[in-house]
């Protein structure tokens, strides 16, 4: 097996799973799809569950545990989530056997092999919400979607990745016109809603650097944004600020909420 790499399996407002690789070591963050989907779209990449080593949860939200308890139930696998996590997604997701649930401290890392995972706190309406940074060997990968903004201590998790999955959850204008009750809008739009394209492209203004090739655009709204518009928005800011011009390396990466990425090799 090669070194790090991804595979987003889906990505958006309606299931989020994707699959993190070291050479030792194959694991799942989050499962917010049917597990039967799940299955569908590993089998399409020529992975089963069987070879799965664990699922690692960012947060209790449907859209990333939906599949969560019958995939690990069936595949009788670890699931690894912080202690408020696993409190807000109990009711959720049934029973799994006590040597399934693993608690993490969040910021503590998880060693898998060669294989570092590390989790972050992040500003969403969840109990205990985090993203992660993946290291092995001089690679890095950073997976931050759900958050309503970017903090100083996210930028300072996040900075200097190799390939970095970053939300880009709505156009703000089509939320602001869109059918949701304001309510939801505003939940939305605040704090601890979702990050807009705007500040997705005004975020990474901070975060490029020479190291970086990729920046995935994840995590979109099916209602408010469309992928052509996300990535012209945040490609316009970046041309505008010369973040470009200075890193001509770095590439935006689509993504789908109805297929795969496909393999990436997260290399330095």
């Amino acid at each position: 097996m090669m070194g790090l790499k991804m595979n987003i399996l889906a990505s958006g407002s309606t299931g989020n799973a994707m699959v993190v690789c070291g050479k030792e070591v194959r694991l799942l963050v989050d499962a917010g799809l049917s597990a039967r989907k799940i299955e569908q779209l590993l089998a399409s990449q020529g992975m089963s569950g069987d070879e799965l080593d664990g699922i690692l949860v960012t947060h209790e939200h449907s859209d990333h545990i939906k599949g969560l308890g019958p995939f690990a139930r069936k595949y009788r696998l670890k699931v690894y989530a912080n202690a408020g996590t696993w409190r807000a997604m109990e009711g959720q997701i049934g029973e799994l056997e006590e040597d399934q649930k693993r608690v993490f401290e969040t910021g503590s890392p998880l060693d898998f092999g060669l294989l570092r995972a590390e989790s972050f706190a992040i500003s969403h309406d969840a109990v205990e919400p985090v993203g992660f940074c993946f290291y092995e060997g001089d690679s890095k990968l950073s997976i931050a979607t759900d958050l309503g903004y970017i903090s100083a201590n996210v930028r300072e998790k996040i900075a200097d990745s190799d390939v970095l999955v970053l939300e880009a959850n709505h156009d703000v204008e089509m939320l602001r016109v869109g059918r949701y009750p304001w309510n939801v809008k505003r939940r939305i739009l605040g704090d601890t809603g979702h990050l807009s394209n705007e500040a997705a492209g005004e975020g990474l203004c901070d975060l490029l650097t020479e190291r970086t090739k990729r920046v995935y655009l994840a995590h979109l709204s099916k209602d408010h944004n469309l992928m052509e518009l996300a990535r012209m928005t945040v490609n316009n800011i970046l041309q505008e600020y010369g973040v470009l011009e200075k890193h001509r390396q770095v590439r935006l990466m689509d993504t789908y909420d109805d297929r795969v990425t496909g393999w990436d090799e997260v290399e330095r």
